[in-house]
């Protein structure tokens, strides 16, 4: 397959590009500087520039590109740039797919953030998006940035992410830090369930999708069963062998964490049902796989 990943340099990307082409496949990063070879080819989201020729040639795109959320959520500037970056992205490609012969698939990047606080009702990719939580609002645009795409006939699917957990990368890397200094705190009451995914299941589950020509729609990328924020504290500190016995208080997190509150605090109990239904055999079904994956 040729597939154009966008966002590639940043830590998903990078691992979907290596996966994809140990098996074969041909990847072509699209990248904000000057190519250095054959493999990239230049855009400019914020001015809409884009190769429409290789995104044509392309079987498959993948965006994963938009600003990190790991700013300041008190900053207008950091709200703004969060928003911006996704659906500004999105939206081009999803328009040069669109205005291509033979478009392209398209899997668009997203984020659970997507449904809100469902308490502890199974959360599946039919369920409702609640509330008015900033991310909430930010994955809603995002995915109807990707419209022109399925208005032109494309295949396109929404990859409503979980936290992707793994040694190198947030948030793992700065929990186990915290966790093995002790520190570890389940976050408010932690009945919340938190969904969670492991990196190699994650590689996995998109590099299905890219290969499975007769699905569409969204997906939930979370291992089957998802724990509370009490279990995964549990059992990060049994991982990294400490004790976890405090608690950080909502009214704290509130206060601190801003318009990502939110993502501390409510309670999405996802599970994978449409990878599930495709076909997807997962490696990592619960938390504690997970951690033992991530930390390995």
């Amino acid at each position: 397959m040729r597939v154009v990943i966008a966002g590639a340099s940043g830590f998903l990307g990078t691992h979907l590009s290596e996966h994809l082409r140990v098996h074969g496949h041909e990847v072509t990063a699209l990248v904000r500087r000057e190519p250095t070879s054959a493999h990239e080819s230049r855009w400019d989201p914020s001015r809409g520039e884009v190769d429409a020729a290789v995104v044509a040639r392309a079987d498959a795109v993948v965006n994963l590109a938009g600003a990190s959320i790991a700013g300041n959520p008190h900053s207008r500037k950091w709200s703004e740039e969060v928003l911006k970056s996704r659906i500004s992205t999105t939206g081009l490609l999803a328009r040069t797919i669109a205005a291509a012969e033979r478009p392209p698939a398209f899997l668009a990047g997203n984020g659970m953030a997507f449904y809100g606080d469902h308490g502890a009702s199974q959360v599946t990719e039919d369920s409702d998006s609640r509330g008015d939580a900033f991310l909430t609002r930010v994955t809603r645009e995002w995915e109807s940035a990707a419209d022109p795409a399925r208005e032109a006939g494309a295949r396109v699917c929404v990859l409503r992410t979980a936290p992707v957990m793994d040694r190198t990368s947030p948030p793992l890397k700065q929990l186990r830090l915290l966790f093995k200094a002790g520190l570890g705190a389940r976050l408010g009451s932690g009945e919340q369930y938190f969904p969670m995914i492991s990196l190699r299941d994650w590689v996995g589950a998109v590099s299905y999708l890219l290969e499975s020509r007769d699905v569409s729609g969204a997906f939930n990328l979370c291992c089957p069963t998802t724990p509370t924020n009490a279990e995964f504290t549990r059992e990060l500190a049994r991982a990294v062998k400490r004790p976890a016995f405090l608690a950080a208080p909502a009214a704290v997190l509130k206060v601190a964490a801003g318009d990502l509150s939110p993502e501390l605090l409510a309670s999405v109990n996802a599970r994978p049902t449409a990878l599930e239904r495709a076909g997807y055999d997962f490696e990592d079904e619960d938390v504690r796989e997970v951690l033992a994956a991530a930390l390995a």
